[in-house]
């Protein structure tokens, strides 16, 4: 006689744990939908690659990383005696699984360019509702734990707070990718450690080094790999492009696009139309990186000087000069580059702005507070890691490191 044939139960090879499994067969399904499989298309890292050549990994990659790691996690808390039951655990590992569902193509650059104040997190939650309609509710329990709404706010700390599974494999994967091996983390030590206090996650006292491992590898990784001078300019640039592009197409002028991606160029996108109007979501969902890129390639030989411009110095990577430093610039400096650029391009004063960038990013490595990652001592107290650790000074990292950039064209 033979077994009974299981076969959603299936294991990928993934480069940085080995062997995962497929915990269930509404993950299974989850994973095998259009939806999430459009996550294959889009890179984790954006134009990461055009520094890091390695740095070519996607959000699907991504999503069942931090599957994997949350799988263990419970499993972790199980073992230290608390209660998670199988509909939580489905439900947690379900949240992880979706929390970038809504990302669109190139990391943020689609939300601040052709969507208006549309952030992926809003979009994923789209996302996962009309996922969860699909499946008959089996989707409840994740979605209360992604919206932190669920009884067990510690489920929620999993998927988002400042030691996270997502955090956790995204440092790992993209330090194993880009070839960074300062972004290295120990996960198998820091889910050995984390516990459960008052509805609150924690890390044990003993695994209090491998946190301040964590919190600088992310402080390094965030400015030798996320936000490298050249990385920075390569991810404004591609934001102009499609900024210009739907100021173009906006006008009624002719741009070769996908018909998704065009849909996005002709019409002004809010949240409120993700929510309402269900074109906009199918259309969203066939967007990716391919689209934009696509494109882009075309729009190389496009008549538009400045479009034809900026996305040449992508395609081709002949990308702005940046300079970065930690004052402001002087507003003398950034226009007497504006004016350069304009006689020499012959560019009006709004159009030099799509060649001349002058702004700032900041980043915090560790922010004390509600959100905290909280030590358990030994006698049983939680006290925040920036107070625990006695190696690290994080109360110097507590607060956002700013930097200013201004970038133009080599030529001037």
């Amino acid at each position: 006689m033979r077994g009974r044939k299981v076969n959603k139960r299936k294991i990928f090879n993934d480069p940085v744990y080995g062997f995962v499994t497929i915990p269930n067969e509404l993950i299974f399904d989850l994973v095998e939908h259009q939806s999430f499989q459009r996550l294959r298309r889009i890179k984790q890292l954006g134009l990461t690659h055009l520094v890091y050549p390695g740095a070519l990994h996607t959000r699907f990659q991504h999503s069942l990383g931090a599957m994997h790691l949350m799988s263990k996690a419970v499993s972790e808390l199980r073992f230290k005696g608390h209660d998670i039951t199988d509909d939580e655990f489905l439900g947690v590992t379900t949240a992880i699984l979706l929390h970038d569902i809504g990302h669109g193509p190139y990391s943020h650059a689609l939300e601040h360019s052709i969507v208006d104040n549309v952030d992926h997190e809003t979009i994923s939650r789209i996302f996962m509702n009309m996922l969860n309609e699909e499946f008959d509710g089996k989707l409840d329990i994740a979605i209360d734990i992604f919206n932190n709404t669920y009884s067990k706010g510690f489920l929620h700390k999993l998927v988002s707070g400042q030691f996270d599974m997502d955090r956790l494999d995204y440092l790992k994967r993209d330090s194993f990718f880009s070839g960074v091996s300062e972004g290295t983390v120990n996960y198998e030590r820091l889910l050995s450690m984390i516990n459960v206090v008052d509805d609150d996650l924690v890390i044990e006292a003993k695994g209090i080094y491998s946190v301040e491992k964590f919190i600088t590898a992310r402080r390094l990784m965030y400015w030798q790999v996320y936000l490298h001078k050249t990385v920075l300019v390569a991810e404004y640039t591609i934001m102009k492009v499609l900024k210009r592009a739907k100021e173009l197409r906006m006008k009624g002028v002719n741009l070769f696009a996908t018909p998704a991606f065009d849909f996005f160029l002709r019409n002004r996108i809010s949240a409120d139309d993700f929510k309402n109007n269900n074109e906009v979501i199918q259309n969203f969902s066939k967007l990716d990186d391919y689209d934009i890129s696509t494109s882009m390639k075309v729009w190389t030989n496009h008549d538009d000087l400045i479009l034809s411009t900026l996305c040449s110095s992508i395609i081709n990577r002949k990308l702005f000069k940046i300079e970065i430093q930690k004052e402001p610039f002087e507003s003398t400096i950034v226009d007497n580059i504006k004016k350069q650029t304009m006689s020499k391009y012959g560019l009006s004063d709004k159009e030099a702005d799509y060649f001349v960038i002058n702004d700032l990013t900041s980043n915090y490595t560790y922010k004390p507070g509600s959100n905290k990652i909280g030590i358990l001592q030994n006698d049983g107290l939680v006290v925040d890691i920036a107070i625990a650790s006695d190696q690290l000074n994080i109360s110097m990292l507590d607060k956002p490191t700013t930097k200013y950039f201004l970038s133009y064209p080599k030529e001037l």
